[in-house]
């Protein structure tokens, strides 16, 4: 952990306030509390900005510092936080400092702190985790996240994701069939090596030009493919040809995560961006990608803590070969203790806290040709029409990545928990690259 010092005994211009809040001058539409539990730590935050611009934002303390007091901020990562300082002879100075905590020493009373965040790389935002006034804690509850559901409100996430076009009166082993148009956003991802193209893994489309996958799909032994070896369908069903809806775009980057791991299946998360956009159709729309407002959302609608999630894909069925038509499967998460006691060997090494358990342990899970297909989640819309099917949208809670292979053979076991990189988790990580 790095700390930073600063002994206060100026005025600091940016904390001037008597009996109100300050604000900045020409504030930003939007304003947070990062601590759940106080209203006198807020945040202003511009809307609007590229995705790797969301990284930085004003915050204001609405404290007293005693004479004599020690203050310190934590942060969740590194951040670079600038102070403007007004001396006894109305100058001006800025400081810049570093680190994932603060320390302040107050020598004179003082009312309210104010200082600009911005996080050294883009798009990742750091976020307050504790605030101390003489070793008492005033930020109980950080809510870890908070600026990242204003950015996705009005940054690139698609604004009528989710939501399926065709309207129709289980990856996937003893998966249940589907339709064309069913899941407009599930993508198919082919190797091209001369004249042969191979279906190798699912994706999601996120946006015109971006789809979301597992990284051990576009890799080998931890090494990116080349782009040019892969190519996406989108809008497609039959897995051999037939479909009149489809659209082929080749990849123009892979963008693997940085600290992606083959051999443990760690960070295993990619972003394919293709070299054309897709247009958009009634069987090629967006999926949404999950946030902390998804869960409020789903909350909300179902009254249940639990989440039932689909998964779609041409993966191995009962036979152990390819599906030649999408497939769709329901399954629910799991808990941790629940998905570790059913095999603690496999799931207490695997199972990492950036990826969730889910499956039935009924022979209905995702299998070899599945990896990469995401976990989707209905949400209801919260007004509904009268009569007819219920309204709502599908966001992407999670990436298929790995589960237990059968003793027999180099297969899925059908009866074992599948695990997902939790996508949550990489939210910022996703959003700081789609401006790309």
């Amino acid at each position: 952990m790095k700390q930073i010092v600063l002994f206060v005994c100026v005025a600091l211009m940016t904390l001037e306030s008597d009996s109100q809040v300050w604000m900045p001058v020409g504030s930003p539409i939007l304003s947070a509390y990062p601590c759940k539990n106080t209203k006198d730590i807020l945040v202003w935050f511009e809307p609007g900005l590229p995705s790797k611009d969301n990284n930085r934002y004003y915050v204001y303390i609405n404290k007293n510092f005693p004479m004599d007091s020690v203050t310190r901020v934590f942060f969740d990562s590194e951040v670079n936080i600038t102070f403007t300082v007004r001396s006894d002879q109305k100058k001006f100075q800025r400081y810049s400092l570093a680190g994932d905590s603060i320390e302040l020493r107050f020598f004179v009373q003082h009312v309210g702190l104010g200082f600009t965040v911005k996080g050294p790389v883009p798009g990742l935002t750091p976020y307050i985790t504790g605030l101390t006034i003489n070793d008492v804690q005033y930020c109980d509850d950080p809510d870890v996240g908070f600026l990242h559901e204003y950015a996705a409100e009005a940054g690139n996430a698609p604004t009528d994701c989710g939501r399926q076009k065709v309207g129709h009166t289980e990856l996937i082993v003893s998966g249940a069939s589907t339709k064309p148009g069913d899941w407009p956003w599930h993508a198919a991802l082919y190797t091209n090596r001369g004249t042969t193209s191979k279906y190798i893994c699912g994706g999601t489309l996120i946006t015109k030009n971006f789809v979301l996958t597992a990284a051990h799909c576009a890799s080998s032994s931890g090494t990116s493919f080349s782009p040019e070896v892969l190519s996406v369908v989108l809008g497609k069903y039959n897995l051999k040809g037939g479909d009149r809806e489809s659209e082929e775009r080749k990849v123009h980057r892979i963008i693997i995560h940085e600290q992606y791991e083959y051999r443990k299946l760690s960070n295993d998360i990619a972003l394919l961006k293709l070299r054309n956009e897709v247009p958009f159709t009634d069987y090629i729309q967006p999926a949404c990608l999950w946030s902390r407002r998804s869960s409020e959302l789903l909350r909300n609608a179902t009254r249940s803590v639990s989440i039932m999630g689909t998964v779609v894909g041409w993966g191995f069925n009962s036979n152990d070969t390819l599906s030649e038509t999408l497939k769709e499967a329901s399954m629910p998460m799991v808990s941790e203790s629940t998905c570790i006691r059913s095999n603690p060997l496999f799931y207490g090494k695997a199972l990492t806290s950036k990826k969730f358990c889910a499956g039935h342990h009924n022979g209905t899970s995702a299998c070899n040709g599945d990896s990469g297909g995401g976990f989707q989640v209905f949400i209801p819309d919260k007004v509904q029409a009268v009569r007819g099917r219920v309204t709502g949208s599908w966001h992407v809670r999670g990436i298929v990545s790995n589960t237990i292979a059968r003793l027999d053979a180099p297969v899925c076991d059908p009866y074992e928990y599948v695990l997902f990189t939790d996508v949550d988790k990489y939210r910022d990580w996703i959003d700081s690259h789609l401006d790309d």
